[in-house]
């Protein structure tokens, strides 16, 4: 499994409706909310680099409140 992890931005008051509709996608494992520029920390795992472009498009984008997304995508895990 490959970990990623998507930053997103939501419209004002609509941080908890995001987070709601982000938790109920099969690919995330953890929903923060977070201080600083962005609104909400996902953790998602996929199994393939090619599943990303499915799932953050298609799912994640796809909500609406949401402003803006940054994604990472990790390498290698060492814990």
């Amino acid at each position: 499994m490959i970990a990623g992890f998507i930053f997103i931005k939501t419209d004002l008051g609509k941080m908890e409706d995001v987070a709601n509709k982000v938790i109920e996608i099969p690919q995330v494992s953890e929903v923060y909310s977070i201080s600083g520029s962005y609104d909400i920390l996902v953790k998602v795992y996929v199994n393939s680099y090619e599943d990303f472009v499915r799932v953050i498009p298609g799912t994640i984008h796809a909500i609406p409140g949401i402003r803006e997304t940054n994604t990472l995508i990790t390498f290698n895990s060492f814990k």
